[in-house]
């Protein structure tokens, strides 16, 4: 059966806007089922310039204009965190289903209302980073969870900050597509590593082992100012966290995001138990390989879209696609799982202000 392609609005020409949404939906391929249809920026010019070069449908310097604007049958808001509750409340408003780039909003509390409030108006939600679309996650789960480690013990997952945003190329030119000041990263609120980086170590984390009941943390501000192109800025946002989450059944995990090094396997979790540990994507030493064909980043990630960049966000736009086309579509990357992790990044903060261990409220389904 034949069905009408959908619009997307894209919020926000910057850095992901660009290079999760705008390149990967430029090409014809999905086209039979999703195409550009308007793109919004309030920087003068930015929102013209990547219509121009993309083919958008239509752009506008505010997004109010974006959501009054007909083609538009959904959303990928691509702003600062800190502007995601208030843009997913005037979506849903609007009757525009959405995409959250990561994380979905700053608090747990404002992804919760937007939840409940979307579900009252039947307007769809997924949030970034879908992790457990990765088939090789997916394959840690499995030997977990059928007792390939024995008695699990701990995990580990996080990431650092470094230099990474102001070295992107995107930044590093003189035009309006290639000028994007990077600078909200380093405030609050929505700045720092665990809102940016650890934000995808926890969702697989919690995508593999479940919710986590309870978090401790110690938490703090360590660089007071970055340089971006000679101009200096202040930073406020916690940049240097170490936590200590409590998954029931005797199951601790260690979780970072800190503003230089690192571990070795990356932002992936590891695990230890009886019969051995999982690094990585590696089982007591012996690569856990994917089917021949299948791509680390999911089902979507196939043709141009499995070289190009962000194409794990692309995957969770897409999962938005499928169910907007079928109801009975199951997104993988869900709000609620989103909303559970934003809570324990809250609670290892709080923990570390107040000196006591936080006991955690939300919970989600494993899909």
């Amino acid at each position: 059966m034949s069905r009408k392609p959908l619009g997307m609005g894209v919020v926000g020409a910057g850095s992901i806007g660009i290079r999760a949404a705008l390149q990967h939906f430029s090409y014809p391929d999905v086209h039979d089922r999703v195409i550009l249809a308007s793109v919004c920026d309030p920087v003068p010019g930015r929102a013209e310039a990547a219509a121009s070069k993309y083919g958008v449908g239509t752009h506008h310097e505010s997004y109010e204009a974006l959501l009054e604007d007909p083609t538009v049958d959904f959303v990928t808001i691509c702003s600062p965190i800190s502007l995601h509750y208030e843009q997913g409340l005037m979506a849903i408003n609007a009757g525009k289903h959405i995409h959250f780039n990561k994380t979905m909003t700053v608090t747990a509390a404002e992804s919760l209302d937007l939840i409940e409030k979307a579900k009252k108006v039947g307007v769809k939600i997924v949030a970034s980073p879908g992790q457990l679309t990765k088939p090789g996650l997916r394959e840690v789960r499995r030997r977990i969870q059928e007792g390939e480690l024995g008695q699990l013990a701990w995990a580990v997952t996080g990431a650092a900050f470094g230099s990474y945003h102001e070295q992107e190329g995107l930044r590093q030119g003189s035009d309006v597509l290639t000028n994007i000041n990077p600078a909200w990263y380093w405030r609050k609120p929505g700045g720092g590593p665990l809102y940016d980086m650890t934000v995808y170590g926890l969702h697989s984390l919690t995508g593999i082992l479940g919710a986590a009941k309870r978090v401790t943390g110690m938490s703090a501000n360590a660089v007071k100012e970055r340089e971006f192109k000679g101009e200096v800025y202040k930073c406020d946002a916690e940049d240097n966290t170490l936590m200590v989450l409590d998954f029931g059944n005797n199951v601790f995990s260690f979780v970072y995001g800190t503003f230089t090094g690192g571990l070795a396997e990356g932002w992936g979790p590891s695990f230890f138990g009886t019969k051995g540990k999982i690094i990585g994507q590696t089982h007591n030493g012996e690569a856990i390989a994917l089917p021949e064909g299948v791509h680390e980043m999911g089902p979507h990630c196939t043709g141009v879209h499995a070289s190009m960049e962000e194409n794990h966000v692309f995957e969770d736009m897409m999962q938005l696609v499928d169910w907007i086309h079928d109801d009975n579509a199951t997104p993988i990357a869900t709000a609620e799982h989103a909303a559970h992790v934003i809570e324990i990044i809250e609670a290892g903060i709080r923990s570390s202000e107040l000196g006591v261990v936080q006991n955690l409220t939300t919970t989600f389904e494993q899909v």
